[in-house]
């Protein structure tokens, strides 16, 4: 099965050097389960022909809001609907989730309550916890049509979603380690996120997290949709 991964932002130069780019960071997550994958550049207006030129897309996480007014956030939201159209499915991470949200009649915002950052602990609708790492301040705040709500907290209530039968959305990062999310707190965090949150999360990173429960969620999902 060909996974189509469209990368929305570019990972740091530490990470780069060590685990790739995001979507060579989201590979090696699905490692195991017999992809394949062909990476876009989308942020830098590199996309498919269309829907049709994988068997299922992934959505990275972006440094970029999902309302910023930019071509490529408009002609990823113009694919987004092609493959919701197409049948294929689709999964979004972070600005992933946010923009498929947005795409399909949901709203985006810079939540007034500030970060999340770090391990956090979600609960899921089946009433199973799993903690995941998180980095960001915008949200999901309005839903689109046809969503269902599968995981939230009490900082982010919209955490993951369904939106019908082939399209899975999550607001935290399965893919990040502890050793990403550390990296970035030392080159994007200082300045920006407030440094309690931040010393907070690095206090937290050497407990055990779900990602790699999560990436079984992801590439069942996956493969059950390829299947029906």
């Amino acid at each position: 099965m060909k996974i189509g991964i469209l990368q929305t932002g570019k990972s740091v130069p530490e990470v780069r050097a060590k685990m790739g780019e995001y979507a060579d960071v989201f590979a090696a997550l699905l490692d195991g389960h017999g992809f394949s994958f062909d990476r876009y550049m989308v942020v830098d207006g590199d996309f498919p022909q269309g829907p049709e030129a994988a068997d299922g897309w992934l959505i990275t996480g972006s440094k970029h809001g999902a309302y910023e007014d930019l071509p490529w956030i408009g002609q990823l939201e113009d694919l987004i609907r092609a493959v919701r159209d197409s049948g294929k499915p689709l999964i979004g991470v972070c600005f992933g989730h946010q923009i498929i949200a947005k795409a399909l009649g949901g709203k985006v915002e810079k939540f007034s309550g500030g970060w999340a950052v770090g391990p956090q602990t979600y609960e899921f609708v089946d009433g199973k916890k799993m903690v995941l790492h998180a980095w960001h301040q915008d949200q999901v705040t309005e839903l689109p049509e046809g969503a269902s709500v599968l995981a939230s907290n009490d900082f982010c209530q919209n955490a993951a979603l369904a939106i019908g039968e082939r399209i899975l959305t999550i607001q935290p990062h399965p893919e990040f380690t502890p050793w990403l999310v550390e990296q970035l707190i030392k080159t994007r965090g200082r300045g920006v996120v407030p440094d309690a949150l931040l010393d907070r999360a690095l206090s937290r990173l050497p407990e055990p997290n779900d990602s790699a429960e999560y990436a079984e969620i992801m590439a069942r999902f996956f493969k059950e949709a390829d299947n029906g």
